[in-house]
C-alpha cells in the first residue's frame, strides 16, 4: 500500500502524542511512504519550535533530525513540479484548504496513493472530496 503522510501526521512518528502508535503501524505496513518535499522543512520548523519552547532538548532535537533524515531517505518524495502546482491550484479552487495543505493533497493524488493520512480534519475532508481514501490521526 502506498501511503501519503502530511506533516501533521508524520510529526507523530517523532513526537509522542495521540496517534503516534497508529502512525508507526501505518509506516511499518506501507509498501511505500510518500511525503511532499515540503515535509522536511515543515518538520524541522516544528521541531525547532519545540526546542525553543523547551519541550525538546538540543540532544533530542539532533537525534530526531537524524532519524527524520534517515526516514526521508527511504520515502518517496513528491516534488513541487509545474503539474503539482497546477493540481494544487485546482484543489484551492474546489476546497477551502490553504496553500501548503493543498500541495500535500496534490502530492498524494499525483503519486496515486492508496491512503492519505493527516491530523487535519479539513484536509482529510477535502482529500476525500477529491477522491482520496483518508485516515485522520489524532
Amino acid at each position: 500500500m502506498r501511503i501519503a503522510f502530511d506533516t501533521s501526521a508524520l510529526a507523530k512518528r517523532y513526537i509522542e502524542e495521540r496517534g503516534t502508535a497508529r502512525v508507526a503501524e501505518l509506516c511499518a505496513g506501507a509498501e511505500e511512504v510518500v511525503v511532499s518535499v515540503l515535509c522536511a522543512a515543515e518538520m524541522i520548523s516544528g521541531m525547532n519550535r519545540l526546542r525553543r519552547e523547551g519541550f525538546l532538548s538540543s540532544r533530542k532535537y539532533a537525534a530526531l533530525k537524524k532519524e527524520l533524515a534517515a526516514d526521508l531517505a527511504q520515502a518517496a518524495i513528491a516534488q513541487i513540479t509545474p503539474e503539482a502546482v497546477a493540481g494544487a491550484v485546482d484543489i484551492l479552487e474546489q476546497t477551502s484548504l490553504r496553500t501548503l495543505d493543498a500541495l500535500h493533497v496534490a502530492a498524494a493524488i499525483d503519486k496515486q496513493c492508496d491512503l492519505f493520512v493527516s491530523a487535519d480534519a479539513a484536509q482529510c475532508e477535502a482529500a476525500e472530496k477529491l477522491g482520496l481514501t483518508t485516515e485522520r490521526i489524532g
